[in-house]
């Protein structure tokens, strides 16, 4: 056990385990203690997903992006499914970050950081732990790392943490591989698929954007610019809602800081706690407790992380937040998602974002636009509408700019499949065609058309506003 420089509940001792002392949000109950503590004691055995190295490049990023030097794009599905472990989805959704980071770094003229909520986002925290099924109270569904969302398959298995393990690590795997191998290579030719707008002035506009992105790329390598391999791979990197502790606890692990990193920990013995899930973790909004075993979990770790901010969220209390978990004022260790929907990001950022400059802390301002703005249909269908998700986008924008802070970057539940689980965009879905391919087993997505023009969206309000 170890002190990380800072009072949690009077506690000063962290340890990867001691957020068991703490009231949680979100428990997940099991059938079997034995059987979990064989699942638990087999991923505290298997070796890391992610590397120390890789966190604190992620961590150096982000310090760029809290500093408005640089773009975060974060996006993903909503709760990823065991069976998205495959090459086409994959390869759909590297593809896709791909073209709308050239689109952000088009408009706003910064690097972009590309993080997937991917290789882990398997968990979902719900509003009530049971529904109604058929006459039936059974347990809800609460992601494939818990339990099946066939309704026989609803109590939790403990096999299904070692399951997600393997699942995230395969498919980080193959990430990996992908990139490599020149999936991301900025020599080929990237298929735009503009067809799908129908307003010809916008169409004429986005393919304006595509011709001055394509021949940027075609004066580069004309020039010999990119023989240093730039434009060869990019670096992807992975995050997920930190929500089922037992299986975060059990892949955090004492490693040596990377050769020249800076640790903010009082570790002397040039070690940190990691957690190697992921990258990137955070911690949501039905979590964020002062006193809750979810916030006492990320003070002790080294990786970045994220807090997801609503509206119930009051500004002394974020503060108080920002002190436990980066007591010592890092840069870039903390991004802050905001998700308060379009009607109340208006009365709600400017007094957080005043609160946090008078607290001292830099943070990573992100927003997401999602999860605030979602509805049901007369039919009872969850949808979002894209015109309020962009709304909110415009607003971020305008509010970080009055109050002299940067947005740094966005925040989105996305697929590159031709899902119609979101109405509007160019393509007009209304709530009649939701049913066309609605897909999601949580929230609703957007589909690769409306990601895309989302992306377009927000680096025409970048070179509008002069933000060059």
């Amino acid at each position: 056990m170890v002190s990380n420089g800072t009072e949690c509940g009077g506690q000063d001792e962290w340890s990867p385990s001691s957020w068991r002392s703490k009231p949680i949000k979100q428990v997940v109950t099991y059938d079997s203690q034995s059987a979990l503590s064989a699942a638990l004691a087999k991923l505290s055995s298997l070796p890391p997903i992610v590397t120390p190295t890789e966190i604190v490049k992620l961590k150096s990023s982000l310090k760029d992006a809290a500093m408005g030097k640089a773009f975060l794009l974060q996006g993903g599905d909503c709760a990823e499914l065991f069976s998205y472990c495959s090459d086409d989805p994959i390869d759909s959704k590297i593809k896709l970050l791909l073209q709308m980071s050239l689109v952000l770094i088009w408009g706003s003229n910064k690097p972009v950081i590309r993080i997937g909520r991917m290789a882990g986002q398997f968990a979902k925290p719900r509003s009530s732990p049971t529904e109604m099924v058929d006459g039936k109270e059974i347990p809800n569904f609460r992601g494939d790392i818990l339990n099946g969302f066939d309704p026989a398959a609803r109590n939790p298995d403990p096999e299904r943490l070692v399951s997600a393990y393997f699942h995230s690590a395969t498919t980080l795997n193959y990430v990996r591989g992908q990139l490599a191998s020149g999936i991301a290579d900025l020599h080929n030719p990237l298929d735009w698929g503009l067809g799908h707008v129908r307003d010809k002035g916008l169409q004429e506009r986005y393919k304006k954007i595509v011709h001055s992105i394509s021949d940027s790329l075609r004066f580069m390598r004309t020039v010999g610019a990119d023989t240093a391999g730039q434009l060869q791979t990019v670096d992807l990197f992975t995050s997920h809602e930190g929500l089922v502790l037992e299986y975060e606890q059990s892949l955090t692990r004492r490693l040596k800081h990377p050769a020249g990193s800076i640790s903010y920990s009082s570790s002397t013995d040039g070690k940190g706690w990691y957690n190697t899930s992921a990258h990137f973790l955070w911690i949501g909004d039905r979590t964020r407790q002062i006193d809750g075993g979810h916030v006492e979990y990320f003070r002790g770790i080294e990786n970045p992380i994220g807090i997801k901010v609503g509206p119930s969220m009051k500004s002394d209390e974020l503060v108080k937040l920002l002190d436990i978990v980066n007591p010592t004022k890092e840069i870039g260790k903390v991004t802050l998602i905001t998700r308060y929907g379009e009607g109340k990001v208006e009365s709600m950022l400017g007094q957080h974002i005043e609160a946090v400059k008078a607290g001292g802390h830099v943070v990573v301002w992100q927003c997401d636009p999602m999860h605030g703005n979602t509805r049901s249909t007369p039919t009872g269908i969850k949808t979002r509408s894209f015109s309020s998700i962009f709304s909110e986008l415009s607003s971020a924008l305008k509010i970080h700019k009055e109050h002299r802070s940067f947005l740094g970057g966005m925040h989105l539940e996305l697929t590159g499949d031709a899902v119609t689980e979101c109405t509007g965009g160019s393509e007009g879905l209304e709530d009649e065609d939701l049913s066309l391919n609605y897909t999601t087993y949580c929230d609703p997505r957007l589909n690769e058309k409306q990601a895309l023009e989302l992306a377009f969206l927000v680096a025409g309000h970048y070179r509008e506003d002069g933000e060059l």
